[in-house]
C-alpha cells in the first residue's frame, strides 16, 4: 500500500481503479466534461460538474472515460445516506498491535496525488457531509480532516465530478454546495445505433438476435420516457443467455420476456400500459401548499387565495 506523510501524519492511500472502460456514442457529454476540467490560465480553476441521468445510463463510466483521456488515475467514492464527513477523508484503523493507522479515502487520495475523483450518487449524502467539502470545491481548494488533524491542499491536477440520480431516496443539496457543483451535464438515453454498440461492446459473446430484441425493447421504453437503462438491458441479455444455456429447448423470445419480468417486474412487459399508469398517477398528485392542510380550496383564509400573501 502506498503511503504519504502530511503534516507529520502518515496516511495510507486508497488504490485507484485499474480497469478500463470505453465511452460509446454521445460525444457531447464527454466534450462538456473535458471542458470543465480544463485550466486556461495560472489563476484559473477547474470546474466540478454534476453528471445527471437515470440510474444505469453510464454517468460513472463517463467520468472514468474522461479521466482516461486525460491519462489520470481515477478514484470512485461511493456516497450513501449515512456517509459521514470523516468517511469522505480519513478513517482511523486500529491494528492488532494497538497502533492506529490513518487511511485516506478515495477522494482524499485523488486530492493528494492529483487524480480524478468521482463522487458517485452524491445527492444521497447529507448536508453535514457536503459541508466538510465546501472548501475543496471553491477557490480555496483545501480540505480539513478533524480525525487526523491535518489540512490538505489539493494537487494542481486534482479534478472531480459528482454523479446524481433523481429519485425519492436522495437528499436536497443546499444551494451553497450546488453553487460549487457547476455546471450540470445531462446524459440522455442513447440512440438505437449507439445502444446496439454499447450492448455489443459489453456482451461480445451474445447472439445478435437477443441484442436486437433488447435494443428494440429499450428504444420503445425510452420513447415512452420510462427509466429503463442500458444496464437493465445488459442484465436482461445476460440472464436470457444463461437461461438459454441451462435449457436450450425454450424459445429465445420467451426467455427474454421472462428475463424482463424477473429483472424489471411484471408491469415492464406492457410498456404502453406502464407509461400510461405512471402518467396518470403523476397527474393525480395535487400541488399542496401550507394553506391546503388547514383551509378548503375556496376559503378566503386560504393563503393561495390572498393576492397580497402570494406577492
Amino acid at each position: 500500500m502506498d503511503k504519504i506523510t502530511v503534516d507529520n501524519v502518515e496516511l495510507v492511500l486508497s488504490h485507484p481503479l485499474t480497469f478500463n472502460v470505453e465511452w460509446i456514442g454521445l460525444n457531447e457529454p464527454l466534450r462538456q466534461l473535458q471542458a470543465c476540467w480544463l485550466v486556461l490560465a495560472e489563476s484559473d480553476l477547474p470546474l466540478t460538474p454534476r453528471i445527471i441521468g437515470f440510474p444505469g445510463i453510464g454517468k460513472t463510466t463517463l467520468g472514468i472515460a474522461a479521466a482516461r483521456v486525460r491519462k489520470q488515475e481515477v478514484y470512485v467514492m461511493q456516497c450513501t445516506s449515512d456517509t459521514r464527513p470523516e468517511d469522505l477523508l480519513v478513517t482511523p484503523v486500529l491494528s492488532e498491535s494497538g497502533k492506529i493507522s490513518y487511511h485516506a479515502s478515495p477522494l482524499l487520495s485523488a486530492v493528494i496525488t492529483g487524480g480524478v475523483a468521482i463522487l458517485d450518487e452524491g445527492n444521497r449524502m447529507s448536508e453535514k457531509s457536503w459541508a466538510s467539502l465546501a472548501g475543496l470545491f471553491d477557490n480555496r481548494r483545501t480540505v480539513e480532516s478533524i480525525v487526523a488533524g491535518i489540512t490538505v491542499t489539493a494537487h494542481k491536477d486534482f479534478r472531480a465530478a459528482v454523479t446524481m440520480n433523481d429519485d425519492s431516496s436522495t437528499f436536497e443539496i443546499p444551494d451553497y454546495i450546488m453553487s460549487r457543483l457547476q455546471p450540470g451535464i445531462q446524459i440522455p438515453f442513447p440512440s438505437r445505433s449507439d445502444e446496439m454498440k454499447i450492448l455489443s461492446f459489453n456482451l461480445p459473446f451474445s447472439e445478435p438476435q437477443i441484442l436486437e430484441m433488447c435494443v428494440e425493447y429499450l428504444q420503445k421504453a425510452h420513447a415512452l420516457d420510462l427509466p429503463f437503462s442500458v444496464r437493465d438491458g445488459i442484465n436482461a441479455v445476460r440472464y436470457t443467455m444463461k437461461m438459454n444455456h441451462a435449457d436450450p429447448g425454450l424459445e429465445t423470445a420467451e426467455l427474454f420476456r421472462n428475463a424482463i419480468r424477473q429483472i424489471l417486474g411484471e408491469d415492464a412487459l406492457d410498456l404502453e400500459s406502464l407509461a400510461a399508469r405512471r402518467k396518470l398517477s403523476g397527474s393525480k398528485i395535487p400541488s399542496m401548499n401550507l394553506g391546503d392542510y388547514f383551509f378548503p380550496e375556496d376559503e378566503d383564509l386560504n393563503p393561495d387565495n390572498d393576492e397580497d400573501f402570494q406577492a
